[in-house]
């Protein structure tokens, strides 16, 4: 099974195509190829290390807080 998590973009590399990313508070380079126009401050998915999908704000932290449920339950 795959996953894809939310995270939001904090910084854009020069070359465009890359991102230091925040998983809430786990910080990881991506690609950003598949993303029309990304933006410091917006919400991407990530799979396999490719942002796949914009979410907005709202979305994001929905998402982000499912996640963080769903870790607190796979570490009981």
């Amino acid at each position: 099974m795959c996953l894809a998590a939310p995270a939001k973009i904090l910084e854009i590399f020069d070359d465009g195509n890359r991102a230091l990313v925040d998983y809430g508070g786990i910080k990881k380079t991506a690609v950003l190829s598949f993303i029309e126009n990304p933006q410091v401050g917006e919400y991407v998915i990530i799979h396999a290390g490719y942002a796949i999908e914009k979410l907005n704000e709202q979305q994001a932290l929905e998402n982000l807080e499912t996640w963080d449920e769903f870790l607190q339950i796979i570490d009981e």
